[in-house]
């Protein structure tokens, strides 16, 4: 399984985000407190989990009572309003898909990945 990574500090954000130019970044927001969030991270997890092992994406999660700093950059620098939880597809420097809530599911990301 991919490696999901933790972003603690928006300089690690900022990396992503230029990752994003040679390879998609998916963005997990997470809400330590909510039972929503915890089922979304269970299904983004699945997700991650089911990748190919040559799929070039890269997997991050903000944990939003641990980090609002970087929480609420992500929402300045994609200008996507911010949600938790919420999933973000970033390409090219930007955010170009994005979903929340209970419409996270493993199926709704596999769809985006292909798109």
């Amino acid at each position: 399984m991919a490696e999901v990574r933790t972003l603690r500090r928006v300089a690690e954000l900022d990396e992503l985000l230029e990752a994003s130019v040679e390879r998609p970044v998916w963005l997990f927001k997470h809400s330590l407190t909510c039972g929503v969030s915890s089922g979304a991270l269970a299904e983004y997890e699945s997700f991650v989990g089911a990748r190919p092992e040559n799929d070039p994406g890269v997997f991050a999660l903000v944990e939003i009572q641990r980090s609002r700093d970087v929480s609420a950059a992500v929402a300045e620098k994609t200008g996507v309003r911010h949600q938790s939880p919420q999933v973000l597809l970033l390409r090219d420097g930007r955010a170009v898909w994005n979903t929340s809530h209970w419409r996270i599911r493993e199926e709704a990301l596999a769809e985006a990945a292909e798109g």
